[in-house]
C-alpha cells in the first residue's frame, strides 16, 4: 500500500515522447475477432524504440506499475484474450464489471519483485510477443527488469504510454485526456481493432462535452483530490494530495481547478492540516484503492475542516480509475461536474 503513490506517480509522469505508427501496404495478417484494418507488418515509433508486428499479439504480458490503465484499455476493447500474464489490479473500477474481468485474467504465476512487477527472467519465462509496461522504467535493467532489447531479441515487442516514456520520470508537460485516448489509438491499430478504438474515443468526447455544456460559465469550483492512506512512509489522510496529473485536465473539463496543481511534475504533495484550512474546497474526491471504508475516510476529512463549502453540504465522491490515464476519463468527469455544480443538472 505505501508503494502505491510512487508508481502512480511513476504512471502519470510524462517524458515528452510521441508514438508514432506505420502500416505498410503490403501483408493480410489478421486474427480471429480483428477488424482487418490494420495491415502487417506494422511499424510502430514507440518513446523513439521502433517496433515492428508481423501480426496481432497473442501473448501480451502487462507489466505492473501500479496502473490498470493498459490493460483497462485492453478489456474495454475486447482485446484483454490475448494477455497471457497480467500484473495490473486496482481492486474497484468506476465501470460496473471491470475490476472482475481484469482480476479473471491469467497472472502467469509469476512471482512480482520488491517493486510488486515482473522482473527480467520471469518474463521472459512467458514466451511473449507483446510486454506493456506503465512507462520506461518498466524496461529498465537496473531495476531487475528484461529491457526492450531483451524482449526484442527474445522476439517480443515492447509498449509504454507516450504519457510516461522516460526511465527516470522527467517531466515536460503534464498529461491530458487526451494521452488516454493516444494509448487507445496505439492499442486499437497494434491489435487491429481500430474501429473499437476510434467508437469507445468518439464515445467519451460525446460524453465528456455533454457534462462540459452543463458547467460553461459557471465559476470553477475548488475540488480537492485526496488519496487516503496511500502516501510513501506515512499513513496520514494528506501525504498524497493530487498535484500534477492527468486529473487537472478532468478537473477543468468537470467546470472546477485544483487549489493544489502543479506543473513541476511533482505528482501529489503533502499538505498540513493549516494549509488545507486555509484553502476553500467546495468538493472533495477521495480515491479509493483496497480502501475498507472509502465513505469512512471522506467523512474523516471532512470533519476536520468544518469551515470548507464541502464539509457544510457533505459534498464528496469516491473515484477509482477514471481519474486515472485509461479509457474511462468520461467517468470522472461527469461525477465531477455533478458534485460541485449539481444546480445545472
Amino acid at each position: 500500500m505505501k508503494r502505491a503513490v510512487a508508481l502512480v506517480a511513476g504512471v502519470l509522469a510524462i517524458a515528452g515522447c510521441s508514438t508514432t505508427v506505420t502500416e505498410s501496404t503490403t501483408g493480410s495478417t489478421t486474427a480471429a475477432a480483428t477488424e482487418g484494418v490494420t495491415k502487417y507488418p506494422l511499424t510502430l515509433d514507440n518513446c523513439g524504440t521502433v517496433e515492428s508486428f508481423s501480426g496481432v499479439p497473442k501473448r501480451v504480458v502487462v507489466m505492473n506499475g501500479g496502473s490498470i490503465g493498459e490493460v483497462s484499455s485492453l478489456v474495454a476493447l475486447g482485446v484483454a484474450d490475448r494477455v497471457v500474464a497480467n500484473a495490473q489490479s486496482y481492486g474497484v473500477s468506476d465501470v460496473p464489471g471491470r475490476a472482475t474481468a481484469i482480476d479473471a485474467l491469467p497472472t502467469g504465476g509469476i512471482t512480482p519483485n520488491n517493486q510488486q512487477d515482473i522482473p527480467r527472467e520471469a518474463m521472459l519465462a512467458q514466451r511473449p510477443d507483446l510486454v506493456i509496461s506503465t512507462g520506461g522504467g518498466g524496461f529498465a535493467a537496473d531495476y531487475g527488469y528484461a529491457t526492450r532489447a531483451d524482449l526484442t531479441a527474445a522476439g517480443a515487442n515492447s509498449y509504454a504510454p507516450r504519457a510516461n516514456c522516460g526511465i527516470t520520470g522527467a517531466v515536460s508537460g503534464t498529461p491530458t485526456i487526451e494521452d488516454s485516448y493516444a494509448m487507445l489509438r496505439d492499442f486499437g491499430t497494434i491489435f487491429d481493432v481500430p474501429s473499437r478504438a476510434d467508437k469507445l474515443i468518439a464515445e467519451s468526447k460525446r460524453k465528456i462535452a455533454e457534462s462540459a455544456s452543463h458547467v460553461t460559465g459557471q465559476p470553477k469550483k475548488n475540488v480537492l483530490i485526496v488519496f487516503p492512506g496511500m502516501g510513501m512512509g506515512d499513513s496520514s489522510d494528506f501525504s498524497a494530495i493530487a498535484a500534477d496529473g492527468i486529473w487537472n485536465d478532468i478537473l477543468g473539463k468537470a467546470g472546477a481547478v485544483n487549489p493544489f496543481a502543479r506543473t513541476d511534475g511533482t505528482t501529489f504533495v503533502t499538505l498540513s492540516k493549516e494549509q488545507l484550512a486555509a484553502t476553500p474546497i467546495d468538493g472533495l474526491i477521495v480515491v479509493n484503492y483496497r480502501n475498507p471504508d472509502i465513505d469512512a475516510a471522506a467523512r474523516r476529512i471532512l470533519d476536520q475542516f468544518p469551515q470548507w463549502a464541502a464539509t457544510k453540504t457533505k459534498n464528496y465522491a469516491v473515484l477509482s480509475d477514471s481519474i486515472y490515464l485509461g479509457p474511462s476519463n468520461d467517468i470522472a468527469v461527469d461525477k465531477i461536474a455533478r458534485l460541485v455544480h449539481p444546480g445545472q443538472f
